[in-house]
């Protein structure tokens, strides 16, 4: 595997990291219809001997993208090459990437959306025709010329669907949207992570960080290697339940998965902004946060469990936003109860 991007974490951390990934679809825990539709995708494109077509991974971060890339090309058998979007700035960039590939090798693209438009713009013959157009000379005399690219499987992941332009969004055969995991998943997924960092859990106390790790493996790998570390100093090394309970607290992660930042979110849009509605803007503004931090990490989860709403005015705080913080919902005007009940249009 070739890492085209630096990684902010030291080389023993990159290890655990890299240990806890599972490294097939066997391993693989979740997101079953999926695995078993690329099972299939792939054993087809082994059969032909051909590159697999490419791939489209959408959904909230740290729900396996990465990871599933990495699959996708050990399961073809094919070297793997990492990069993103923002890495990416100058077409001389791409072209160099491009240029390098071998036969069938699996290129994976992180935050695609975030391509800028002129490096994007190479990828539309290479990723349809597998040609790179490169342009001679300049003024009248400026000539195109088309260089043969080995066939090659893009693998884009994506937090931002709706950022990506429709001609670079139709180029991909396969899209595959992953979803949050259920709480039995995301056990399943901490004793297998727990086994690997020789670490010992109760089943409760794997049930208990299952279902505060707001339905994403990488915060329920975050969670349990701090509960470790707190039961290594106060428990001897063991999860139980109460231990795993007490270290949570000591997080500040609640029963619902919200931790201080969420609950920070929802606390301002009712106090300082009345139950909102109120823009995002504003709302990072007023949290001193990066408004695509809010839209990207936390607004996902908080709009699926219902504690937030989206509207064509802004976020608001919903009813069950009041009642987890203990707050009492204020009375409804009819106004106020037409933006409560409106979900179907997104600001």
């Amino acid at each position: 595997m070739e890492r085209l991007v630096a990684s902010g974490l030291h080389s023993g951390e990159q290890e655990i990291e890299a240990s806890l990934r599972p490294r097939s679809l066997a391993e693989y825990i979740g997101q079953e219809h999926i695995k078993n539709t690329l099972s299939i995708f792939i054993a087809a494109a082994k059969a032909r001997g051909e590159a697999l077509d490419h791939v489209l991974l959408c959904g909230p971060p740290g729900l396996g993208k990465t990871t599933l890339a990495g699959i996708i090309a050990r399961e073809l058998g094919v070297p793997f090459r990492i990069t993103s979007g923002p890495a990416i700035e100058r077409p001389g960039d791409m072209a160099a990437i491009l240029t390098s590939l071998q036969p069938r090798e699996v290129l994976f693209i992180d935050e695609i959306h975030r391509l800028p438009r002129s490096v994007e713009e190479i990828l539309y013959p290479a990723m349809e025709d597998f040609g790179l157009d490169i342009v001679l000379g300049k003024g009248p005399g400026a000539r195109s010329l088309r260089l043969a690219l080995p066939r090659f499987t893009l693998v884009g992941a994506t937090t931002r669907t709706g950022l990506l332009t429709s001609p670079l969004r139709e180029r991909f055969g396969i899209t595959a949207r992953l979803d949050f995991y259920k709480h039995e998943e995301l056990a399943a997924i901490i004793q297998r992570s727990a086994a690997i960092l020789k670490v010992q859990v109760e089943p409760g106390a794997a049930w208990e960080i299952a279902r505060r790790a707001r339905g994403t493996p990488r915060v329920a790998n975050r969670l349990l290697k701090r509960v470790r570390d707190y039961a290594q100093v106060k428990a001897q090394g063991t999860i139980t339940l109460e231990v795993a309970r007490e270290a949570l607290e000591l997080l500040e992660v609640d029963e619902a998965g919200l931790d201080t930042l969420d609950r920070r979110l929802l606390s301002t849009i009712i106090e300082r902004f009345g139950g909102g509605p109120v823009g995002l803007e504003a709302l990072a503004a007023a949290l001193s946060e990066d408004p695509g931090t809010l839209e990207d990490v936390y607004e996902p989860y908080l709009l699926q469990k219902g504690y937030l709403q989206r509207t064509p005015r802004g976020r608001l705080a919903t009813k069950l936003a009041y009642r987890h913080l203990g707050k009492e919902p204020p009375g409804e005007t009819n106004a106020q109860l037409r933006w409560f009940q409106d979900t179907s249009i997104e600001e």
